[in-house]
């Protein structure tokens, strides 16, 4: 999908990282999985505040630079808005290493597969789930277009507001 980014075919990727028949889930699922600082999380955790999950990847460029924005959003939003950076196909060590890196209140946690596959459609990465204060889908974000940052702000200036 970067490919297809790079040369320009940005309609064939968005295509690509969110068939049409597929679409996010409706709701916010019930986590089974623990952050890396041993944590649980729980829908105890997440009630009553906006969530984004990132599904990402150590190995994805792109991702690296929506996790340092992400921890920017969360500093501008406090315990309004909690960010849980999910890691797929990475190996624990390297995600501690980026979480190290990027040094934001971001929660990291490797994703499962079964985790993977309750969000529906993650075919790409990164991406980005929303979720009001209510756990009802708000948004979703496939891929990294130039856009992202701006829409996914957009969608969540309607959620703080």
């Amino acid at each position: 999908m970067i490919r297809l980014l790079l040369a320009g075919r940005k309609d064939e990727a968005r295509a690509q990282a969110a068939p049409a028949e597929t679409g996010p889930v409706a709701s916010l699922p019930a986590l089974a999985i623990r952050d890396l600082d041993g944590r649980a999380v729980t829908p105890e955790d997440l009630a009553g505040r906006v969530v984004l999950v990132e599904f990402w990847a150590t190995w994805c460029p792109p991702c690296r630079g929506t996790l340092a924005w992400l921890g920017e959003l969360k500093r501008a939003h406090g315990d309004r808005l909690v960010v849980l950076a999910a890691a797929v196909e990475s190996e624990e060590p390297e995600v501690r290493r980026v979480r190290d890196q990027i040094v934001g209140p971001l929660r990291f946690a490797v994703a499962t597969p079964e985790m993977a596959r309750a969000f529906g459609d993650v075919s790409a990465v990164p991406t980005l789930f929303l979720f009001d204060a209510q756990g009802r889908t708000a948004g979703a974000f496939y891929g990294a277009p130039p856009s992202l940052h701006a829409d996914a702000e957009k969608a969540l200036a309607v959620l703080l507001k």
